[in-house]
């Protein structure tokens, strides 16, 4: 019993850890890369539609995105949604092609950015303390049912801190990279 709330902890400790390196990933660094786009949504006639099932998105240099989108209409459509995501992007379209220039940060910019990176990992580390109470609890529960000693308890709670704690740490690994990156120039 005690195990499949260890268990169920670890998991969801780790969807924390997932949804904080993909909010992460649409924070903008210095270089260019196609996850920064990943969350755009494109009018498709008359459906909001993810920017990567309508337009084929590759780095063409270290500060530069290429957009090609797979049917002439929708080049319109997808330059207004880049400019609109409010990423600070300001398309430049040639035929077909859309180039993403990716302007340097002002450093003024980066401590923005880094205060808001800190803020994501706060979250997550809020989120993983909410998972750590849930289990405990439930572990109690188990207590107050008989089910399980005080001795069983003790031993469920240090395991479940124990998780936490790992989790927090990969948080902090996490916020720490992405921190440097953020700083390189």
């Amino acid at each position: 019993m005690i195990d499949d709330i260890k268990k169920d902890a670890d998991i969801r400790m780790g969807k924390s850890i997932e949804s904080l390196k993909g909010d992460l990933t649409k924070l903008r660094t210095g270089r260019a890369h196609t996850s920064l786009l990943d969350h755009i949504t494109v009018d498709y006639y008359g459906t909001e539609t993810p920017l990567n099932q309508v337009a084929t998105v590759a780095v063409a240099d270290a500060r530069m995105l290429t957009v090609t989108p797979w049917e002439k209409p929708m080049v319109q459509a997808v330059e207004k949604a880049i400019m609109t995501s409010n990423l600070g992007l300001n398309p430049a379209t040639s035929g077909t092609v859309i180039r993403v220039p990716l302007p340097p940060l002002t450093e003024e910019r980066r401590k923005d950015m880094i205060k808001l990176v800190r803020k994501e990992g706060e979250g997550a580390k809020v989120a993983i303390r909410n998972i750590r109470r849930d289990a405990n609890s439930d572990i109690k529960e188990l207590l107050k049912e008989k089910e399980i000693s005080e001795d069983d308890e003790r031993q469920g709670e240090e395991a479940v801190q124990k998780l936490t704690d790992k989790h927090v740490k990969e948080v902090d690994t996490i916020l720490e990279a992405k921190e440097k990156d953020l700083m390189e120039i």
